[in-house]
């Protein structure tokens, strides 16, 4: 390691930590204290506020012109200024998890497709997976599949800030089954979640480097495919799962039918027509309501 990467190192550890933690220990426990609907209202304003000023919201406009070509520069920042209302206000919905499910007074989250969900076979546990993307509040998902008796297996990432580590996870156990980090230990616990009938739930629009080359609106996409080699691995259902902010605070929640697994013998090919058509479905949903997708990450390569 040089020397300069060596002080920026100790600078992102010993300063820009410590200052992020404290803003973030700040906002989170303000947003705490407010009621549902002000907190979110609070957390979209400041994104929508702060956000396109950044400098890596470049990176979502840029995403935007390769993915949405055909719509205008004034369109692209209307969906920028859109996820980052969307984003702030899922970040200010933290500490509220538990309450946006459990209001007493209004009903907030619709879910659609029940039936769908896992439910065992002659009295035994049968192992499913369940995939979205982040999309509305994606932390919802989980916390729904506890309210309906399901004991999710979900993988997290761990933020780059170990200060707001504890802070993260403590929203994100509400009410909920196992979390697992990703990693090398997180796939351990995946798979041994599966071989004994339980569900998992993963996040899949995210790029990997050392992934597989999919289509994702109409351009080559480096894609995990974790989520196709475990349902190749255990035959097991895949359960499409999508959430919508509708307004505000309200959400609908769908559960699809399972997808079809191929079985042509050829993993490798079956792999890439289940990752093919997992990526098609959610670029189906982002064009549907692209302000709500996350467009801050890395998809395409440059």
């Amino acid at each position: 390691m040089s020397n300069r990467s060596a002080i920026a190192r100790k600078l992102r550890h010993y300063l820009l930590y410590p200052v992020e933690a404290v803003v973030i220990h700040a906002l989170y426990h303000l947003v705490a204290l407010l009621p549902v609907d002000w907190a979110s209202a609070f957390g979209g304003w400041l994104g929508r506020s702060l956000g396109p000023h950044l400098p890596f919201s470049r990176r979502a406009q840029v995403n935007l012109r390769r993915a949405l070509p055909e719509l205008s520069d004034s369109r692209h920042r209307e969906i920028l200024r859109g996820m980052w209302d969307n984003l702030g206000r899922v970040m200010a919905e933290h500490p509220h998890l538990d309450r946006l499910w459990d209001d007493p007074v209004q009903r907030r989250i619709e879910v659609v497709g029940v039936e769908h969900l896992p439910h065992p076979v002659e009295g035994q546990p049968r192992p499913h997976l369940m995939f979205s993307g982040h999309l509305a509040n994606w932390e919802l998902l989980p916390i729904g599949a506890s309210r309906h008796g399901l004991t999710l297996t979900s993988i997290y990432r761990k933020p780059n800030n170990p200060l707001i580590q504890e802070l993260m996870t403590a929203g994100r156990r509400a009410g909920r089954g196992r979390l697992v980090p990703k990693g090398r230990d997180g796939a351990r616990a995946i798979v041994a979640a599966l071989a004994e009938g339980g569900t998992v739930a993963m996040l899949v629009d995210q790029k990997m480097n050392d992934g597989i080359s999919i289509p994702f609106f109409g351009r080559m996409a480096m894609t995990a495919p974790a989520v196709a080699q475990l349902a190749l691995k255990f035959r097991c259902p895949l359960l499409p799962t999508r959430t919508e902010r509708l307004a505000g605070t309200r959400f609908r929640l769908t559960i699809l039918p399972p997808l079809t697994v191929p079985d042509t013998g050829n993993r490798e090919a079956d792999i890439r027509t289940l990752m093919t058509t997992i990526n098609a479905l959610l670029e189906s949903w982002i064009r549907e309501r692209p302000d709500q997708w996350l467009w801050l990450h890395k998809r395409w390569p440059d």
